[in-house]
């Protein structure tokens, strides 16, 4: 084969619509010799080995240079130099500079730390590639290393091998494959080698081509190899993870913008003092009014900003951990409050994963079966419910579901009944016939006691059903076969009909009821499995079911769904109350996904559903309109998932999506919040996402994002706070050269400490606030907002001016007072006090922007009381332990001068409530 053939067979893409033959010569292969090894070297040396390629990532050094260009810390290092030269000129130990540069590089490791955990998505994606494989190369089956398969190979595959390659198969022979990872389905698909099928099948549909990746069930079969490497469905997949960018959280732009808020605002005020200063005293006073500049913009910079947002965000964990949510990137803790849409998946999540018998139907009862999971606790609700069971046309159909089925229904743990721990062993569809015979008390373990199976016809693909032969409790005839499978076909073999007690022809009026009750449970989403017996004379030899499933005696019709979970309803109520809009995107049938969401009330029933073959045919455009009303999405494709988030957030919206399949890797990692689940969940989804489920539960995904808008209310709240007192830090300090003081009120060593301890220890206490009653009775703020919005950036202002009032009038006051005194160090000592107590008051004021203190719970935060009265013990131990007084240059304050701090700090704290009360007064105008 030459180069352009390989180009050929590398772009082509429809290989289930071809046979197999087709298919062979299309590769130049052999289906009984395979290639020679001349053929295998050629079209390695073209297609490479068969593995998944990863593109080069952010280096850890890059990482860590990257912390160091944030504005802020930039200003900081400039200021710490600038510092450490003045001191150095007059012979003085740069303490403040070494400080500052001690505070860049801890908020630069912490910022390091939390970005250099590398994306492991790939590398869980590599773990699914087997290992060994069994190939024919020139007559000779061998077994390899999967890296040296190339198209063209004949592959044999088995019972629990992992495939190594994308291929259409040759031969089947009951090849079962789980493709959950591909398609999310946890049921494995019956495959079969001669379909020839549209260009349209959606992937799960491709019952005549294997997948990389996947395992195999059941069964054996010879495939030849169509794809490798990053060509398979698999590597399409790794290569969406590795295209999709990563955008900054609303958190991380909110900080970035206030970063370059606050460093501008530092300078221009730093220009404005320092031009001032010059005008009026001139150049001999530089110095000092560089040691000014300095301090003001120490004092901008929330040094302990970054440490207690961490902290906060950490915290923030902690409690969704309690919730069954795990987070794996911090900044997602806030971002989940910004949710607007859920896109999530049904299977497990909306739904039990657990397959339930809902509606029975024979000829004479037509009733609905309640109960939740595998407890075989119900009712059968319907006329004479009570006795439902003991009519002869349902307890043989009973009867036909514990003896044709190969499941098994245990009890793990039963102190009782209700606190019984159920589970099936075996294929859920059969376990759900076992939970409805249990239902009425009947259970395989006490019928097969008496009545062991005694032969029967297994299911396979082509009869669609399965038979099973025991002895018969009637005296008419020794033996009773029990069948079940198709309806439609089940009917067509049967030629009588139970009613009551006994068996009767079958009519058309018989036959053109059952067609409508199927497709009525079929219609509403259920699926549905038609039941029949036929009294047998003797046991039938192996391989005679054709001619012995024939003139059946029809019992009835089961209708069956995976049940909503049922909390799960509430919390879509609970959703659709805060503003959040719910969506279900799911690989199941159109009918199947319309029938949970209307229970859900995620969709109504008339709502449109489009599928994966419909998004395929339209463009951006048109699917970016379409996302605005469709709530329901069926048969969807890995890249159909991608599309939909992208289209979403195209309208604006601040996407959640779930997933747990390698399919939907490349949707988690572009969603804003990924969410993986952690029962059922595959390693690729859970380390593409920011978060995992450990409940595998959508009310859990409720719960976080009330979690995480409580968190984006107490950083909103201590970032007010602390920039309310930096900017009364800012403006008391800019005044002192102003108004004529021979000093600067307050050293960077002393800002510091204001700006690590005295804001940091009540911040983080704020950071343990409770949620406001209203938390989820809101629609969720806009992502895009700045963190200055509604209110938030005209209030730090206000306060911060009202601080710096207050203590410059102290300042002026103590200044003057102290003007005879020999030391200069005790009117700054006030200031610093009463600015460090100030923010004590400001802390208890903030809790809340509408009730005031007195109307909380007092002691609703033990932590914050427990902060302020530590911070105010570490600021008297300033001033009364000497080795700390020398250190921080502060100077003993006497009882008079500690209460004249007291009153003046007590004055924010009253403004603060009296504000509350104004605005109250005005809303009520």
């Amino acid at each position: 084969m030459t180069f352009d053939t390989f180009g050929t067979l590398s772009s082509m893409n429809d290989w289930h619509t071809i046979s197999p033959e087709k298919a062979i010569e299309l590769l130049n292969s052999d289906a009984s010799s395979g290639l020679s090894d001349d053929e295998v070297a050629q079209r390695r040396k073209y297609f490479g080995k068969n593995e998944l390629k990863q593109t080069a990532g952010r280096s850890k050094l890059s990482i860590l240079w990257d912390q160091f260009t944030n504005i802020m810390l930039i200003m900081l290092m400039a200021i710490a130099i600038i510092s450490a030269i003045l001191d150095l000129r007059h012979s003085n130990f740069p303490k403040d500079s070494i400080a500052i540069f001690t505070i860049v590089i801890l908020n630069g490791i912490l910022g390091y730390v939390q970005e250099s955990k590398a994306e492991q998505a790939l590398a869980a994606l590599k773990r699914l590639s087997s290992s060994y494989v069994k190939v024919v190369r020139e007559g000779v089956t061998q077994q390899l290393d999967a890296e040296e398969l190339v198209p063209g190979d004949i592959i044999l595959l088995e019972a629990g091998v992992q495939i190594a390659a994308d291929g259409h198969l040759l031969e089947a022979q009951n090849l079962q494959v789980s493709e959950s990872t591909l398609t999310g389905e946890a049921t494995a698909v019956t495959k079969d080698a001669d379909l020839i099928l549209g260009e349209d099948a959606p992937l799960g549909d491709r019952l005549n081509l294997i997948f990389k990746g996947t395992q195999v069930a059941k069964g054996r079969a010879k495939a030849v190899v169509t794809k490798t490497g990053m060509e398979t469905e698999i590597g399409l997949i790794a290569t969406m993870l590795q295209t999709v960018e990563t955008e900054p959280t609303p958190l991380q732009q909110r900080m970035t913008q206030l970063g370059k808020v606050l460093v501008g605002g530092s300078l221009s005020l730093v220009v404005l003092v320092t031009v001032a200063g010059l005008i009026k005293s001139g150049w001999q006073i530089f110095e000092e009014i560089l040691e000014t500049s300095l301090s003001m913009a120490v004092a901008v910079v929330p040094e302990g900003l970054p440490a207690v947002v961490t902290v906060t965000l950490a915290i923030g964990t902690q409690k969704m951990i309690r919730r069954q949510a795990l987070i794996r990137k911090l900044p997602a803790v806030e971002t989940l409050g910004s949710v607007t849409t859920i896109c999530s998946d049904k299977t497990g999540t909306l739904t039990q994963n657990k397959m339930i018998v809902q509606q029975v139907c024979t000829n004479s009862f037509n009733f609905e079966v309640t109960g939740t999971g595998y407890q075989p606790t119900g009712e059968f609700q319907g006329e004479n419910h009570n006795l439902l069971e003991k009519e002869p046309e349902i307890s043989k159909l009973l009867e036909a579901c514990i003896f044709c089925n190969d499941a098994l229904l245990q009890c793990s743990r039963k102190t009782s009944q209700k606190t019984a721990i159920w589970s099936i062993l075996g294929d859920p569809t059969e376990g759900a016939l076992l939970v409805l015979a249990g239902k009425a008390g009947l259970f395989k373990e006490d019928l097969e006691r008496n009545r062991p199976r005694l032969g029967e016809f297994p299911f396979d693909s082509e009869r669609k059903r399965m038979s099973v032969i025991i002895s018969n409790s009637d005296s008419d005839s020794p033996y009773v076969m029990f069948v079940k499978g198709s309806p439609e076909l089940i009917l067509e073999r049967s030629l009588y009909i139970q009613i009551s007690g006994k068996f009767q022809p079958i009519t058309k009026q018989h036959r053109q009821q059952i067609l409508n009750q199927n497709t009525h449970l079929a219609s509403i989403g259920l699926r549905v499995l038609g039941l029949a017996y036929k009294p047998l004379a003797e046991i039938p030899s192996a391989n005679t079911e054709e001619e012995n499933e024939q003139e059946l005696v029809w019992l009835g019709l089961l209708g069956m769904l995976d049940a909503p979970r049922e909390e799960v309803k509430q919390a879509v109520v609970n959703c659709l109350h805060s503003g959040i809009r719910p969506v279900m995107i799911t690989g199941d049938h159109p009918l199947t996904a319309m029938a949970i969401a209307s229970k859900l009330n995620i969709a109504n029933a008339n709502e449109q559903v489009i599928s994966g073959q419909e998004i395929a045919k339209m463009s951006a455009t048109e699917l970016e309109q379409a996302v605005k009303q469709v709530s329901v999405y069926a048969r969807v494709a890995p890249e159909h998932k991608l599309r939909i988030v992208k289209a979403l957030q195209k309208q604006g919206e601040f996407v959640a999506m779930t997933g747990d399949g390698v399919n939907d890797a490349p949707a988690l990692k572009q969603a804003d919040i990924g969410i993986a689940m952690g029962i059922t969940g595959t390693d690729v989804s859970k380390e593409a996402s920011d978060m995992v489920l450990l409940d595998d539960n959508f009310a859990t995904i409720v719960a976080a994002i009330e979690e995480g808008r409580v968190v984006y209310d107490n950083i909103r709240r201590f970032i007010k706070y602390i920039l309310g007192s930096n900017i009364g830090e800012v403006l008391t300090i800019a005044a002192a050269p102003l108004l004529g003081l021979s000093s600067v009120p307050l050293s960077p060593l002393q800002i510091l400490w204001m700006n690590l301890v005295t804001d940091g220890l009540p911040a983080l206490a704020l950071a343990l606030e409770p949620a406001e009653p209203n938390v989820m009775s809101r629609p969720p703020y806009d992502p895009k907002e700045s963190i200055f919005a509604r209110g938030m950036g005209l209030y730090m202002v206000r306060i911060g001016i009202i601080f710096a009032l207050l203590t410059i009038v102290l300042m002026v006051w103590s200044y003057n007072h102290d003007l005879d005194s020999a030391n200069p160090n005790h009117w700054k000592t006030m200031v610093f006090t009463t600015l460090c107590l100030a923010q004590m008051g400001h802390a208890l004021a903030v809790r809340s922007d509408t009730r005031l203190t007195i109307e909380m719970n007092f002691f609703s935060n033990p932590y914050l009381l427990s902060a302020i009265a530590l911070t105010t013990v570490l600021q008297v131990l300033l001033i009364y332990v000497t080795p700390l007084r020398n250190f921080f240059e502060t100077s003993i304050l006497s009882f008079t001068d500690l209460l004249i701090c007291l009153g003046f700090s007590l004055l924010v704290f009253v403004w603060v409530e009296m504000e509350k009360l104004c605005q109250r007064y005005f809303f009520k105008k």
